[in-house]
């Protein structure tokens, strides 16, 4: 059984894990996608929960439905094998992916799916939330800040824009956004 895909993109501290992570919550038939990447994990992270953790040898032998190096030797990308393991389970799939991620996924999947753009309000709040989470080295944080406008010209790619001004009204335009979609 093939359910449909919700795909939820972003610049890095849109807020769009956040997002996501309530959209589960709320709605049961939803799983996450969970993607791999050549990273390196981060101390607060689990392997094969919040992504596949893979060297660059590993993530060549796999199969993707999407794949990107997304920074200088890092690659991110979807397995074709986690889309069928939840959609085996009858259930429908929603992906927390970079922009050129979420552009390819739509492309993929067409009007199975929902791609949505979650907007910052400003490039200065998506810094300023980078910086406080205190997980990045200053060079990490520099690559991630030079690609912040970049990201954002892809918002117009998206089937709608979802701005994060205020959490709470974010979440529940989501609820909104993703009920319709669902039920349609």
């Amino acid at each position: 059984m093939q359910g449909k895909a919700l795909i939820f993109s972003a610049p890095s501290g849109s807020g769009k894990t956040t997002i996501v992570r309530h959209l589960i919550n709320v709605f049961p038939e939803l799983k996450f996608s969970i993607s791999a990447t050549t990273r390196k994990l981060r101390g607060y992270e689990t392997d094969g929960k919040d992504y596949y953790f893979l060297t660059s040898e590993e993530f060549q032998k796999r199969e993707f439905v999407e794949s990107e190096e997304v920074y200088e030797g890092v690659f991110y990308g979807t397995l074709k094998s986690e889309i069928e393991r939840i959609w085996k389970e009858g259930e429908s799939v929603i992906f927390d992916v970079d922009v050129k991620g979420g552009v390819s996924l739509k492309n993929y999947f067409g009007d199975k799916a929902l791609a949505v753009f979650v907007k910052a309000p400003n490039i200065e709040i998506i810094k300023k939330r980078l910086s406080d989470r205190k997980t990045e080295s200053n060079k990490s944080l520099e690559a991630r800040f030079s690609r912040i406008e970049y990201e954002m010209s892809f918002a117009d790619q998206f089937d709608c824009i979802l701005l994060n001004q205020n959490l709470d009204k974010a979440l529940k335009e989501a609820e909104s956004v993703v009920a319709k979609f669902l039920n349609d």
